[in-house]
């Protein structure tokens, strides 16, 4: 029988120090920014009492700053939504705080209900809408830092083309 434990087959890994990774202060990559959203999300007591609603506009919050990056609380009441745009150059993650969200894409529509992340890319196009009867509340990151969000054109969808056109787009039987 092998008597070998794994401390004597792999080494003490603090006598190797070059394997050690001295701990980031701050995000730096995709999982590291979802991890912040994660743990802001848990601590209650750090967004909670920030929220305001305002029914005519979308209500938001600059939460945090880091190096390069922003954290954004924004508060939905029924009917709101952001319009189709992008982030510019900014990467996100988000997720939803409290409520549902429906997000519209060129991929599909999704429904996000408490607790559900999104990651996007740069030039990544969406529109975020509450679409319930509940507010809604939801915590985002970017990185680098929001400076630009371009708005884009509605998109087309077949409800919304007239009856000739969609019955001259439609496929023959």
């Amino acid at each position: 029988m092998n008597s070998d434990s794994d401390l004597q087959i792999a080494g003490d890994i603090l006598e190797v120090p070059h394997l050690l990774q001295a701990p980031r202060e701050h995000p730096a990559t995709v999982a590291e920014f979802a991890g912040l959203v994660r743990s802001i999300a848990a601590d209650r007591s750090q967004w909670e009492h920030l929220v305001r609603y305002d029914a005519t506009t979308r209500w938001y919050h600059r939460l945090r700053t880091g190096p390069g990056y922003e954290v954004w609380l924004l508060s939905w009441v029924p009917g709101q939504g952001s319009g189709r745009h992008d982030h510019g150059s900014s990467s996100g993650v988000w997720t939803v705080l409290e409520g549902t969200l429906t997000e519209h894409t060129a991929r599909g529509t999704h429904a996000l209900g408490t607790g559900t992340q999104r990651v996007t890319a740069p030039g990544y196009v969406h529109e975020v809408v509450n679409d319930t009867l509940e507010p809604a509340v939801s915590l985002h990151v970017y990185y680098p830092g929001l400076t630009e969000m371009p708005m884009h054109a509605p998109q087309c969808s077949a409800a919304a083309v007239p009856e000739e056109a969609a019955a001259d787009a439609a496929p023959a039987r």
